[in-house]
This record gives C-alpha cells, structure tokens and sequence, in this order.
C-alpha cells in the first residue's frame, strides 16, 4: 500500500506541473512575441539598421530557446508521469489481489465499509481525470509547435556567460574558431545572406535558415563547372577522372622535395580532399567532436573550422566503429555555393564555402559495424546519400539549399560502404550504387530504381565506375563485373583479381583496379581481356585515379605509382610521400593534394 500512495503522490504531482507548464505556455507564447513582431516591424522600415538585427536574432533566439525547453519539460514530465502511473496500477492491483485473501475485522460496520470504498473511488477516479489531462496537456503542448510551421527541434546555440541561455554570436568574417556564426555574402546575388537568425538544428527535419530559404537560389553548376574543381570523393561525378593537367611526377615527402606547403589537419578522418577553386575541404572527428574545415588551396592556411553539433538525434556517445574507419570515413561533397559533410554518427550538415552554418540533420544513427563510409555526392539541387545499413537500406536525395528529403527509395540489398556515382545515359543522369547483391541505377529526378543487376556479395567497399558506355563493379568473394546501364545485362566478367577498398577507374578504353594485397591490374574495358598488372608490394585502400593522361595509384606505404595510360605497362614514377596513405588524391592545375594521418599536402613543380 505504501508504494501505491508513494507512487499516486508522485504521479499526481508531476500530473499539476504538466498542467501548469500547458497553462503558463498558452498564456505566454514565446513564439508568438510581441517584442519579437514590433522589431521586426521596425526592420522593415529600417532594414539597413544592423543593431537592430542583431536584437531581432537575439530575440529570436532567447524566444526559442525558451518554448523549446518547455518542450523538454513537457515530454519529461510525460514520461515520468506514465511511469508512475504504471507503478501506481501495479501497486494497487497487488494490494487489492492482497486484500481480498485477508478477512476483514469483524467489528467493522457495513456503513463504515462502504463509505471507505466510495473515498477510495472517489479518489482514484480524481487522480485517474487528473493524470488523464495531464497527459492530454503534453500531447496539446507537444504539437501546438506545429501551428507555427517551425520544426520542433532543438536550437542552434552557443553558450551565454551569466543568464544560462545560449545565444548565436554573429559576426561579419568566416568563423575560425568553432561556435561562430557568421553572416556570410551570398556568392550568387552578391549581397548580405543572414543566416544565423533561425539557425535550428533539428533530426528528423533539417534545420535551416529562414532568410536563407527565402533568398533566390544559387545556379546550380554544369557539368564542365563540376568538371573544373574536385567536387567529391574521386573527383567530379565521383569517377575517378580529372581534366587538370602540367601535374607533377617527381615528389618526396620525407625530403620535402617540390612539395609546396603541408598543413596540419586538426582532427582525424579517413576522407578525401575535396576541391572547389581556391579551397580546399575535409573533416574530421573524434569521439567527442566532429568538425568540417576549410584551407587556402594555394597557401595551405586554415580558413574556418566549424563545429558539428547542436543537432537533434544526434547520439551523446558515439557508435563504435573500426580504427582504420573511423567517426569520418565520408569525403565531404561542394557544389560552388555549399560545402556538405556526413559522419558515422549520422549527422549531416551543410556550410556555405565562407563557413556559415545553413542546415544540418540526423538521419538517425547508421547501423554500421565498422562505421559508415560511403561518401556523398551533389547534382543541381539534389544532395545524394547513400545509406545501406544493418538496419535499413535506402538512396536519399536531400533538397541542397535546406536539407530536406526530396524523395527516397527503399533498397533490398545488405549493407554496403561504397559511395554513389553520377552516370549520363541517354541524355539524363543516373545515380549507381553498388551493394551486396545489386550494382543498380536510379533516376535523379524520381528515386525509381531504373536497372539493377544481382552480381555482388560480400562486404561491398568499392564504388562502381563508369566508362565507355559501361558500368563496372567488383568486390573481394565476388567478381569483376561490365554492365550496360541501358537494360542491366552484363557484358562480361572476371574473378581472377578483385577489388576490396580501392574503387575502379576506367579511362581512354582501359580499366585499373587496385587490390587490396598490392596488385594493380589493367583490363580493355570493352572485351575484358586483361592487358598487364603490376605488383607493388603493398595493398591499395586509395582508389586509382587518371590525370593529366596519366593514371595514378597510391598504395597503403605512400607511395604512388605513375603510369602512362596505355596497353602496355609502362611505369613513370614511383614518388613516395613517406607515410602511410589510405586516402584518394585530389587535383587541381599543376597540383596534387594528399591528405596523411594528420597533415594536407600540396605537391607541385617548384
């Protein structure tokens, strides 16, 4: 009996603060300020009026911080309110199971036993309609965000020094520390894009500025633009081919021969290079921090480092994953006005190349036992992720400029660490994912699965490839495969030698692979004979890569092995960068750049 009045006592408490929480948040809306709404009057007869901005965003911010921590209460409250009520009913029912074997002392009138029965039914059915709108309240105050078109997720925040309430510092540069938020110019209208004044980080729905929203949208680049930078994960299209040229072949890391600067890379990550005109982006992470950065591809200084946080969803411990993956195996992906990056805990986040915050989200949490990997990869306004999991299998296209899923297609496959690639047929572009069993391809536009082919198995690693008209996919306990993406029909295969991390590359009619025990073999992409192979002693993770009408394979000792592109082996240089190297070169005119273990290399004829 003593725990049922213990937990009833508990039950009903939390029951009134539910209560009072529902009437003190319909009696003061935060979102609905009218301080909030003179202000913004006031900036639009002032919109030059920068201090009145910054009141607006704090304001703002101070606002939603409030009705959001609001929420938390409510849904704590609810919470301990069903445990308790639980804890109640159990506690009764046991007492009355109890009471019912016991006889009841006989000097007890009729009269005084009813009247006791009648009180405790009074009161349990006050406490049951008490506890019932509480409940009803929560659920009220929980969806009454809706109304306001806002997403329920948390705020973007950093730390205010005495009131406990976070506040956005904003500022005009790039942030260089972590926590800043600048306003940023927006490249493509050449004027002022504030993108602090809403950020907030949500999960399931991606956070995203407002003002940014609202502004007019970027051109997406073409083709050839993608083509003139190094937008993703093997370059443009994710293929492995790159149109710079003049690239240096004689380099060496340990004398510091032609290798123009090196940087320190603040935080560990097993991701790419990715280059969009003079900067450069990687990330990295650590159990306690993720963080996207940005150097000057000429002079290797560290322009801005950002923070990935504050984002709803997010796991407080990370997901455990293998050493030589890591929290940061994805390459980030840019497309000129966007840089956007992904981690093993499932966040993804996207910066303007100046560093400002615009949207981030978690796409909940990656069942992945050695961490997820593949890479992500951009096309006009659709940011493609490929999320094969334990648990789940899908291709998602999200919505670049906010973060929003577009569509996304359900994938019956097993999980898979390979990255999406962009293929044209016929006129329109394809995106190819590869996986335990299927290499299939999708519509851009839709997510409608176009072909698929049942050729893989294993733990898939390597991305597919796309040249002379054919899609090739190979994996270690499967085979090397050629498919026409026209019907999905294979045109020939091979399982003499097989890739097991390092993606394949197909250029002037010659496919490469690199194996993972150190042999780098050279097929005629049409017919599939095999044309020469080369055993470098030591196995290859980086994936080869053509440039400048040579092909260039980095094996795990660092050292890159050069070859004309040709039917007949012929080796040009053999540099070495003097550590080990798991990550794929980037390239950009007369330069090469190699990310180690914790340093960015630039290497270029001095």
């Amino acid at each position: 009996m003593n725990l049922a009045v213990v937990s009833g006592i508990f039950s009903l408490v939390v029951a009134l603060l539910l209560l009072l929480n529902f009437w003190q948040v319909s009696l003061n809306d935060p979102l609905e300020s009218k301080s909030l709404a003179a202000l913004v009057q006031r900036l639009s007869e002032e919109p030059n009026n920068n201090e009145l901005k910054q009141d607006i965003r704090n304001l703002d911010l101070l606002a939603r911080k409030a009705y959001f921590n609001s929420q938390w209460q409510v849904k704590t409250g609810s919470y301990l309110l069903l445990f308790g009520a639980v804890a109640f009913a159990l506690a009764l029912r046991y007492y009355f199971s109890l009471k019912a074997r016991i006889d009841l002392p006989e000097q007890q009138g009729e009269n005084e036993l009813a009247a006791r029965i009648l009180s405790q039914r009074w009161l349990l059915i006050t406490g049951i309609t008490l506890m019932v709108l509480a409940f009803g309240a929560s659920f009220i105050t929980v969806d009454h965000l809706k109304n306001f078109g806002v997403d329920e997720q948390a705020v973007a925040e950093v730390p205010a020094a005495d009131s406990g309430i976070e506040v956005v510092q904003v500022g005009g540069q790039p942030a260089a520390v972590s926590g800043e938020v600048p306003v940023a110019a927006d490249s493509a209208a050449g004027r002022e894009t504030d993108v602090s004044s809403a950020g907030v980080p949500t999960g399931a729905a991606p956070e995203k500025s407002a003002t940014a929203a609202a502004a007019t949208p970027a051109p997406f680049p073409d083709a050839a633009q993608l083509r003139a930078n190094s937008p993703a994960f093997r370059g443009a299209f994710g293929n492995g081919i790159f149109q710079h040229k003049n690239i240096p072949t004689d380099f060496d890391g340990a004398s510091g021969k032609n290798i123009l600067w090196k940087a320190a890379v603040p935080k560990q990550g097993y991701n790419s290079p990715v280059i969009w005109g003079d900067r450069i982006f990687l990330a990295g992470a650590t159990a306690q921090l993720r963080e996207v950065y940005c150097f000057d591809r000429n002079s290797g200084k560290l322009l801005w480092t950002q923070p990935v946080n504050n984002i709803q969803g997010s796991p407080a411990t990370p997901p455990k994953v293998t050493e030589d993956t890591g929290l940061s195996a994805p390459t980030v992906a840019a497309d000129g006005v966007r840089v956007y990056a992904i981690f093993a805990t499932g966040d993804i986040i996207a910066f303007s190349l100046e560093g400002v915050r615009v949207w981030a989200r978690n796409l909940g949490v990656p069942d992945n036992h050695y961490g997820h990997s593949s890479s992500l990869i951009t096309w006009k306004d659709k940011l493609f992720v490929q999320y094969d999991t334990n648990k789940g299998r899908k291709l998602m296209a999200l919505n670049v400029a906010t973060g929003e899923t577009v569509w996304e297609t359900e994938r019956k496959v097993k999980i898979s660490w390979a990255s999406p690639i962009l293929i044209p047929v016929n006129g329109k572009y394809q995106v190819v994912l590869s996986s335990d069993p299927l290499v299939a391809g999708y519509d851009t536009e839709t997510g409608r699965e176009l072909w698929a082919t049942n050729c893989m198995m294993g733990e898939v690693g390597p991305s597919p490839a796309f040249g002379e008209g054919l899609v090739f996919a190979g994996n270690e306990y499967a085979r090397l495969v050629a498919i026409n993406p026209a019907d999905g029909k294979v045109v020939w295969e091979n399982d003499e030698y097989l890739p097991e991390v390092a993606s394949p590359v197909v250029a002037g009619g010659l496919l490469f692979i690199g194996t993972s025990y150190g042999m780098l073999v050279c097929y005629d992409a049409k017919s599939g004979e095999k044309l020469w192979e080369h055993d470098s002693g030591a196995g290859y993770y980086a994936s080869p890569v053509v440039a400048d009408n040579k092909l260039f394979a980095m094996d795990m000792n660092g050292k890159m092995q050069i070859f004309a592109l040709s039917k007949e082996k012929k080796l040009l240089a053999e540099p070495s960068m003097g550590e080990k190297i798991t990550t794929t070169p980037a390239f950009a005119e007369g330069r090469i750049y190699i990310r180690g273990k914790n340093t960015l290399y630039c290497i270029g004829n001095k």
